[in-house]
C-alpha cells in the first residue's frame, strides 16, 4: 500500500459545505460535501496509480457542487437541481446531467461510448435506512434499478459503477462496506469485478455537522476493474493506512464473536439456562452508544449462560476502556486476546460484578483485587499496542 504525503492535510478545514438543504434533506440526500484536501487525496491516488489519467473521462454520478470534477474531460450528474445550479458556476468546463444516477443505469446516460475510458470519482451518499442512527428522519429518496438495490444507497452507487464498467473507481465510502462481511457480500458484482489496490482511511469527523459524538472510519478507496475481483479474505488481510500512517488489518486481532453469541439467541439458549441478559453487540461503536448487561428480555437481548458469562463481563469492561480505541476500529468487532484474557479473567469478572451485583452468584470471584486496575490497564495496552490512545 502506498503512503500519502502529509501535505494534503493542509487547510483541512477548508470545505464546500452544503448550504441549500435543511437538516432532514441533508441526511436523506447524503449531502455532506467533501473538504477540498480530501479531494486532493483522491487525485493523489489517481495520479499515483494511473500515470496517463488525462486520457480518461472523469465521472461523478453524485457530484453535488462539482468539487471532484477537475480537468477538461469531466462529467457530473446529480438528482438535486439546486446543487447542479451551484456546480455550473464553478471554473472548468464539465458537462452536467440532472438525473437519478441509480435509475436506468447505462453509459448512454452520459453520452459515453462502450470503449471510452472512465474513472469514477466522488463521495456518493450513504444512508442505511435500517440503521438506528437518525432513524427518525430517514426515508428512501432514491428509486433504483432492481439489480443495484441495497438497504444502503452508498452500496447501490458502488453497484452502479460496475454496471457502467468503469475502468477505475476512486471514491469515499464507509469502511464498514468492506470490513463487515455481510456488507461486503452485499457488494455483489462490484466485489466480483473490482479490486481494492490503494486507499487511505479518514475519520467521519472531518466532515462538517456529522459524527459529533461517535466518529466512524471512511475509506478513500482506489479500485481497479479486475476479472478476479476480491474476496473477504483479501480484505481481512489488507493493510489499511490512515492519514497519520497508522497501519491496521482486520485479521490482526481475534474477535469476541469467536467465543460468544453477539445477537439474540432464544432458539439456542433456553430460559432455564440463562443467567444474564446482554444487549446485542454489533460493533465497537454500537457498544459505545448502547448497553451491556440488561435486566429485561427484549428483541435485542442475548441470553447468557454461566459458561459464557466471563466473556460478557469482558465486553462490559471493554466498554469502560473504549475511549482508548481509535476511530478506525469503530466498525470492527470487539477485539480480544483470548489467552491473555483467560489469564486475567478473575480481574475482569470482579470489575464487572461491581457494577452488576446480580452476576456475583454465578461468578467465582472476589469483590476486590488490589491490582485489578493495573492488570486490566496492562491487558488493553498490550492488546492495542501502538493503537492504544492515552
Amino acid at each position: 500500500m502506498h503512503a500519502i504525503d502529509n501535505s494534503i492535510r493542509a487547510c483541512y478545514l477548508k470545505s464546500m459545505e452544503q448550504r441549500h438543504l435543511n437538516r432532514n434533506d441533508t441526511v436523506n440526500y447524503g449531502s455532506f460535501y467533501t473538504p477540498e484536501p480530501l479531494v486532493d487525496c483522491v487525485y493523489a491516488l489517481i495520479k499515483k496509480n494511473i500515470p496517463d489519467y488525462d486520457n480518461f473521462y472523469i465521472l461523478d454520478t453524485s457530484c453535488g457542487y462539482g468539487g471532484f470534477l477537475r480537468g477538461k474531460k469531466t462529467i457530473g450528474a446529480d438528482i438535486d437541481p439546486a446543487a447542479l445550479k451551484t456546480a455550473k458556476t464553478r471554473s472548468g468546463i464539465p458537462v452536467y446531467f440532472r438525473q437519478n444516477s441509480l435509475l436506468h443505469i447505462s453509459r448512454s446516460q452520459y453520452n459515453l461510448q462502450g470503449s471510452t475510458k472512465i474513472i469514477i470519482v466522488g463521495n456518493p451518499p450513504y444512508n442505511d435506512t435500517t440503521s438506528i442512527i437518525r432513524s427518525g428522519i430517514k426515508r428512501n429518496n432514491f428509486e433504483r434499478d432492481a439489480d443495484v438495490f441495497s438497504r444502503d444507497v452508498g452500496i447501490s452507487f458502488l453497484l452502479s459503477y460496475d454496471k457502467l464498467c468503469a475502468d477505475y473507481v476512486c471514491v469515499l465510502h464507509p469502511l464498514s462496506y468492506l470490513i463487515k462481511k455481510t456488507n461486503f457480500m452485499g457488494l455483489g458484482n462490484f466485489r466480483k469485478n473490482y479490486k481494492l489496490i490503494d486507499s487511505v482511511v479518514i475519520s467521519s469527523g472531518e466532515f462538517a455537522d456529522t459524527s459529533k459524538t461517535t466518529q466512524f472510519p471512511i475509506i478513500i478507496a482506489f479500485y481497479e476493474r479486475n476479472p478476479f475481483g476480491m474476496d473477504y479474505n483479501y480484505i481481512a488481510s489488507y493493510n489499511f493506512m490512515t492519514l497519520d500512517k497508522k497501519i491496521f488489518s482486520i485479521k490482526q486481532h481475534d474477535s469476541i464473536g469467536s467465543y460468544v453469541n453477539k445477537y439474540p439467541n432464544p432458539k439456542k439458549v433456553l430460559q432455564k439456562e440463562t443467567v444474564a441478559l446482554f444487549y446485542t453487540m454489533r460493533d465497537i461503536n454500537a457498544l459505545k452508544r448502547g448497553a451491556t448487561f440488561i435486566k429485561k428480555e427484549n428483541y435485542n437481548a442475548v441470553r447468557v449462560t454461566k459458561e459464557k458469562l466471563p466473556y460478557y463481563c469482558y465486553v462490559d469492561v471493554f466498554k469502560e476502556f473504549i475511549s482508548h480505541i481509535p476511530y478506525y476500529f469503530g466498525n470492527c468487532d470487539i477485539m480480544i486476546s483470548n489467552d491473555a484474557f483467560l489469564d486475567a479473567q478473575k480481574f475482569f469478572t470482579a470489575r464487572s460484578a461491581k457494577r452488576h451485583p446480580h452476576l456475583a452468584a454465578y461468578l467465582e470471584t472476589q469483590k476486590t483485587y488490589n491490582d485489578e486496575t493495573v492488570i486490566i490497564n496492562k491487558y488493553f495496552k498490550n492488546l492495542l499496542g501502538e493503537h492504544y490512545l492515552d
